[in-house]
């Protein structure tokens, strides 16, 4: 009986062992199943029956379904691991292509990869993928610019507070505005009155009345700033307006402290007719002179398109006298148009009212538009013609002459 007992020892250690060590099985099996032929041993010891035999067939089925559970649960986990790392190891050659593959992909968005149908669909969704990583990395570049930027203008404005800081800059500030103020205080009382006609919101667009605003702007602090501004009135202006608006945006809480007229009244209501000149650019009369009785009125409109005859229109309905700015005569046009931003025509203005010199005046047009100020004798300026269209073409002489011959008509 000990001589079978061993024999049985011997078969079980070499037909169950073997098995789980081949397939790569833990070792925590193997004490189940040494405990599992010695506990049928020493039964078979105890019982001392030889009639009762062990059925391995059954013991041996038991134990291979067992066996296959756990090998598919050890095995299911790393199907899907596999398959991530042959996504990224795909997307890694890809990249070495050089195609558009991003940088970092969470799982969720491998998946989403390897779902796809297509090879097509998947280039697509990795362009995609790309496109949404450059963008993300462009815009945390621009944010650090900008905040690099933003310590810069901190540490200037650090470094010039100190010096606005100082007493006597501050007290000459003060005293400059006070004086600033108080010479636009006294020419409401004995100023000569400059007219902004502000009835031309319909003729223009958005833009076109903001810039409008903006060169007004520009005007009034210009006047403001003079050593004798004039008495600025904002006629034919609505509240509740474009205009208003746009200006509301541009002085905030100064605008109620401004110290200028504002009317929705026609300056004809306001003025003697007789008294009032339209300047306009389309006006026949050239003007000779700037006349301190008269009042002048400007069309407060900035035109892109540049509109012919608008203004010129409305002083004819109302039967105003018009007059033009004496710029060919005085100005030798190059290229360009002949209108002028309303800051202009208030530095032109300004200018003539103090020195009556139109050659100071006229500085304020921009230089590109002109070759040379007409300030010489016929021949030299004619000298000068002929070396200017000695440089162009043909045709471009004859045009000069043409010009030279309608601006100077022989006397």
């Amino acid at each position: 009986m000990q001589s079978a007992n061993m024999l049985l020892r011997r078969i079980v250690r070499s037909s169950v062992l073997p098995f789980p060590t081949q397939h790569g099985i833990k070792k925590d099996l193997f004490p189940l199943s040494r405990t599992l032929s010695l506990s049928l041993c020493l039964k078979q010891d105890k019982s001392c029956e030889p009639s009762e035999k062990l059925d391995l067939d059954e013991w041996k089925k038991v134990m291979k379904s067992g066996l296959q559970e756990e090998v598919s649960e050890i095995v299911s986990e790393p199907k899907e691991l596999s398959s991530l790392a042959a996504a990224r190891e795909t997307l890694e050659m890809w990249r070495l292509a050089g195609r558009a593959v991003p940088e970092n992909m969470s799982e969720e968005q491998l998946k989403t990869f390897m779902e796809c149908p297509s090879k097509s669909a998947k280039k697509k969704y990795l362009k995609y993928l790309h496109l949404k990583e450059l963008y993300k990395k462009n815009d945390k570049r621009k944010m650090d610019e900008k905040r690099e930027r933003r310590l810069e203008a901190q540490d200037q404005d650090s470094k010039t507070d100190e010096t606005k800081k100082s007493p006597f800059v501050c007290l000459w500030s003060r005293t400059m505005d006070k004086a600033y103020n108080w010479r636009a205080a006294q020419s409401m009382i004995f100023g000569q009155p400059l007219v902004f006609d502000m009835s031309y919101e319909k003729e223009m667009s958005v833009r076109e009345v903001t810039n409008t605003v903006r060169q007004i702007v520009m005007s009034e602090s210009s006047n403001r700033r003079s050593v004798d501004p004039f008495h600025i009135h904002f006629c034919n202006f609505k509240d509740d307006s474009l205009y208003h608006r746009e200006f509301i945006k541009n002085y905030r809480e100064a605008w109620d402290k401004l110290l200028i007229t504002v009317t929705d009244q026609c300056y004809t209501e306001i003025f003697p007719k007789d008294k009032l000149i339209y300047l306009t650019a389309d006006s026949p009369k050239v003007m000779k002179a700037f006349d301190h009785d008269k009042i002048y009125i400007v069309g407060s409109m900035v035109d892109k398109s540049i509109k012919r005859g608008v203004s010129l229109a409305r002083a004819k309905r109302l039967g105003l006298e018009t007059a033009a700015l004496p710029l060919d005569k005085y100005l030798l046009w190059s290229t360009g148009a002949k209108n002028l931003t309303l800051d202009q025509m208030m530095h032109i203005l300004l200018t003539l009212k103090d020195t009556a010199d139109w050659k100071k005046a006229l500085e304020f047009v921009p230089k590109r538009k002109y070759c040379d100020f007409v300030n010489k004798p016929v021949k030299e300026l004619k000298r000068t013609l002929d070396l200017i269209s000695t440089l162009k073409l043909g045709k471009g002489r004859e045009k000069g002459e043409k010009q030279f011959a309608r601006n100077y008509p022989k006397r």
